[in-house]
């Protein structure tokens, strides 16, 4: 082993230690990789279009004798057990937030790496150019900044349809300002440090000094940043679909679930709770995760 890979090994071990001396954060870690886990089993473990299969013979079915709420079935439950009871259309509670995990994190997924994605393109080419360049970029993401991200993303949605693609590209436009300013900051402090002078002294490009020294070496909040964003992008999409900004109501979405039992919330409050815990605990664990990541890239705690 060289020099360079004991460096990275020894910087992963350390790492890893920052990860395990905090239980908090371990936890976090341990919640983020499970939600991400059950969103790639998910189609193995129920079936994914289970949702669309509605019995109203068996809805608001709770027969899980472990808790009481000290209501009564309207309808026979039969011979089935629902560990989580059933919702307004008669389907498994349980096997519904299984299928809507997955949803979630798809959306929250594709809304994060977009907005990475075009806050580190846009944002270090505005503060390595200058100019009219950086001019023009701050004052567009002004405009969005502006506007409050969830009505925009309403109007958005009512203007061109409730489908996911929608919901995503609403949720997304509300997103990436946040990144081109974070990115900008990065890339204006970076871009002054002296490894950079001696780059262009030796002749190295523009393009090749961006891209290749400037945008590694400023990565590392944006990535604390996005981990961070993963449960606030699901907190925000289920927020719309609570509300009633979702494609259908049958729709396997966490905000949609505890929507749809919100009407039912003395009759059958796991309908709320449940999908709500769900919401709560995968935004916590990513979280805390965000948390630990600052923590192992803060350079006060790496003494």
């Amino acid at each position: 082993m060289n020099q360079a890979q004991s460096s990275r090994f020894q910087e992963a071990r350390y790492a890893f230690y920052l990860f395990r001396r905090n239980p908090v954060v371990l936890a976090g870690a341990i919640i983020s990789m499970a939600a991400l886990i059950l969103s790639i089993l998910s189609p193995y473990i129920v079936n994914p279009s289970l949702w669309r299969i509605t019995d109203l013979t068996k809805r608001l079915c709770w027969n899980n004798h472990m808790i009481n709420w000290g209501i009564r079935n309207v309808f026979d439950c039969g011979g089935s057990t629902y560990i989580l009871g059933t919702d307004s259309y008669g389907r498994d509670l349980l096997k519904m937030i299984i299928i809507a995990i997955p949803l979630d994190m798809q959306i929250s997924l594709e809304v994060v790496f977009s907005a990475v994605l075009i806050g580190v393109v846009f944002g270090s080419v505005a503060a390595y150019a200058g100019g009219i360049i950086d001019e023009f970029v701050l004052r567009i993401t002004d405009i969005f900044l502006a506007v409050p991200g969830i009505l925009l993303a309403i109007v958005m949605m009512v203007i061109l349809g409730r489908t996911i693609p929608i919901l995503t590209f609403a949720v997304l436009v509300t997103w990436w300002p946040t990144y081109v300013r974070l990115m900008r900051s990065q890339v204006l402090s970076e871009k002054e440090k002296p490894y950079v002078e001696s780059l262009k002294a030796i002749g190295a490009g523009r393009f090749r000094i961006l891209f290749r020294h400037i945008i590694p070496n400023s990565i590392y909040p944006i990535i604390v940043q996005a981990t961070l964003d993963i449960g606030s992008v699901i907190l925000t999409v289920s927020a719309l679909t609570f509300i009633g900004l979702t494609p259908s109501p049958l729709l396997p979405e966490l905000g949609t679930l505890a929507s749809s039992g919100a009407q039912y919330v003395f009759t059958a409050p796991w309908l709320t709770i449940f999908p709500g815990l769900a919401i709560l605990i995968i935004s916590l664990g990513f979280n805390l995760l965000g948390d630990g990541i600052r923590d192992v890239f803060d350079p006060r705690l790496r003494r």
